[in-house]
């Protein structure tokens, strides 16, 4: 066996399925194996590598053992040569396995080797290559100095800055995204150190290379993609603290007692500096124009109400005045958060529409209130344009420092370069013209096909984006070799204003980065409204609210179930969000749907007859056009089978 592939998957199944067709292409001619260790997914990665992939030996972990472990697995079971560690949110060219063996047959001193790797944008990505993190290239990491000087000898060794990215060089630390090693040096220096939970074990078996003598490899002449962070999040808290916690564990096994002291004084300081700025960066993200809103508008409605006492002599009494304004402005705050007035990017018309909604409750609790609480009327509709103004003032705020962006002074009409075989290219645009707003479409002919029906041929893709101000290319993965995908996205990486996505065969997904604001790299066309923030927090206020029905009317409803007991079991796990209360109709085809909870009552519900295909168009529908009425329908015509 020439080479074993190690795939550790963590819940990115469709970033697995796109990285092992990439894999099964780059392996046509070659000896190789392929496992794909599972550490205990719940979106069902397991049945898709077992349905699509029966040549790939997988391992289903029962809980999530870590990226060392997970590997370790396999490697103990791997009869390769060469041993290659692969990220699932990776696309291999056709021909990267061949060059890599060739580049490591013909240097027998290679213990290790990397390659080049570009970002979901085509952005090449620095880690491809790095330096051994001793104290002070740590230092200057941490501290920014290897921001500052990029390409100095002395600062940017972390990421040898001063190396370039289109030459092969000797190297220090490879990348666990991928990792290819010669088997009988790991048989030497033994596997990853299981310690390191997740980061660090890349760093540490890297250097146990060198140790043993052998040298490790940047190597320039293939590249490879990877959505670096689907696994992870790395702004987050716990990533701080296990990332560089790992440094911890790396300095203490190698370095000098006093090396290891100084790197874990400096690694310490890292660790809270950056956990305390991405807490304060979360805090800022979500409170901030809230707090904006509601600092403002209150004000406003306090001076509000002092000219409205100058004018009509009317006096409120203090207390009233700070009663009433804080609880009137949190109203309106309240109803914005629920109606999606915080939603990025900002719409204008939920803007007016949360006012309106949150005008009509002030005015409701208005009503309900004794005589003596009541606020003026009149002060609360003067302050309900005011809300709107203020609500919007500060969204333009936002939009114009570009922290956030509001819809209508954006450009929402989108230009599409579809790169494919018209009737797969035609498929896409299909899909996209039931979901996206649309400038216009342009085909372009990856070659091979009659010129007469494409807008371009793929040599002339550059003049196309310029020309016709392109926003979005999507690659039909069937027509266009993953090797001219990479290029592609390599030579246009500095538009920073163009999205890429790839399409595979046979299904409603399309892969990619989006905007950094939206942090969602996958994209399910056509199948993507009941995703929508505004839909889950409608499907879960309603979930919310019959649950609470049932639960105060279950002594008076108690012999309306089959099984009361159960009922009640499931309406108290709707009620506390563990399941709700409508989902897709299970069926046996692998449909690719939107993630939602564990459901009690499916789309299909009693509708006979009912086979899977009848099934899987009432999934599609349930996703593409969801409404809470056709929950509400489904409960209530099944409300005696709940238990």
């Amino acid at each position: 066996m020439k080479l074993s592939i190690i795939i550790v998957n963590y819940n990115v199944k469709h970033f697995l399925k796109q990285c092992l067709l990439s894999v099964v292409k780059a392996t046509k001619n070659l000896e190789v194996e392929i496992f794909v260790i599972d550490n205990n997914s719940i979106d069902s990665s397991v049945e898709m590598v077992q349905n699509e992939f029966s040549n790939v030996n997988i391992i289903a972990n029962k809980e999530n053992t870590g990226f060392s472990r997970a590997n370790n697995q396999a490697m103990e079971l791997s009869s390769g040569e060469y041993i290659l560690l692969l990220n699932p949110d990776t696309i291999v060219e056709e021909d990267t396995f061949s060059l890599c063996l060739n580049f490591m047959d013909k240097h027998s001193d290679a213990g290790g080797l990397g390659v080049k790797m570009i970002d979901g944008e085509g952005r090449f990505l620095p880690e491809s290559k790095r330096g051994l993190p001793t104290p002070s290239v740590a230092f200057y990491k941490i501290f920014g100095f290897s921001a500052l000087f990029p390409k100095s000898k002395i600062f940017a060794k972390y990421h040898l800055g001063f190396l370039s990215k289109e030459k092969n060089h000797e190297i220090e630390i490879l990348s666990g995204a991928f990792m290819m090693m010669r088997k009988k040096v790991l048989d030497k220096i033994g596997f990853l150190d299981e310690e390191f939970f997740m980061y660090g074990e890349d760093i540490d078996l890297s250097y146990r290379i060198l140790l043993a003598g052998y040298k490790n490899y940047y190597f320039a002449d293939t590249s490879i993609i990877h959505y670096k962070g689907e696994s992870t999040k790395k702004s987050s808290v716990n990533y701080v603290f296990v990332f560089y916690n790992a440094m911890i564990i790396f300095a203490k096994k190698h370095f000098s007692e006093k090396n290891a002291k100084l790197f874990s004084f400096f690694i310490n300081i890292a660790i809270y500096l950056r956990a305390s700025f991405a807490v304060l960066n979360r805090l800022i993200k979500k409170l901030s124009l809230a707090t904006f809103d509601f600092i403002l508008l209150a004000s406003c409605i306090y001076y509000i109400s002092i000219l409205y006492q100058d004018y009509t002599n009317i006096i409120f009494p203090p207390k009233l005045l700070l009663f009433a304004i804080p609880l009137y402005t949190l109203s309106w705050i309240l109803s914005c958060s629920l109606l999606g007035g915080y939603d990025k990017p900002y719409k204008i018309s939920r803007l007016i529409s949360s006012t309106f909604v949150g005008s009509i409750i002030i005015l409701v609790i208005y009503a309900l209130l004794p005589k003596d609480f009541q606020f003026s009327r009149s002060i609360i509709l003067i302050s309900t344009p005011l809300a709107f103004c203020i609500f919007f003032f500060n969204r333009l705020v936002y939009h114009i420092v570009g922290w956030a962006s509001i819809k209508r002074f954006k450009r929402t009409k989108k230009s599409f370069a579809l790169i494919g075989s018209k009737n797969q290219a035609d498929k896409i645009k299909q899909l996209l013209e039931e979901t996206a707003n649309i400038n216009s479409f342009y085909f372009v002919n990856p070659g091979g096909f009659d010129n007469d029906d494409y807008d371009a041929d793929i040599n002339q893709l550059n003049d196309l984006v310029f020309l016709k101000k392109i926003d979005e290319i999507i690659f039909c993965a069937k027509d266009v070799s993953a090797q001219d995908i990479i290029g592609i996205m390599s030579s246009l990486s500095n538009n920073h204003k163009l999205n890429f996505k790839i399409s595979q065969a046979d299904t409603y997904l399309l892969i990619g980065s989006n905007t950094i604001q939206s942090n969602k790299d996958l994209f399910m066309l056509d199948l993507n409204n009941i995703s929508k923030n505004s839909n889950i927090r409608l499907k879960r206020s309603i979930d919310i609210f019959s649950s609470l029905v049932l639960l105060i009317s279950f002594p008076l409803t108690f012999f309306l179930y089959k099984n009361p007991f159960i009922a009640l079991k499931n309406t108290i796990s709707v009620f506390i969000g563990l399941k709700t209360w409508v989902g897709f109709t299970p069926i046996d085809n692998n449909q690719q749907l939107p993630n939602i909870k564990k459901s009690i009552l499916h789309v299909s519900q009693g509708i006979k007859p009912i086979n899977d295909d009848v099934a899987s168009k009432l999934n599609i529908i349930y996703a593409k056009d969801y409404s809470f009425i056709y929950d509400l329908k489904v409960l209530l015509k099944n409300i005696k089978i709940i238990g």
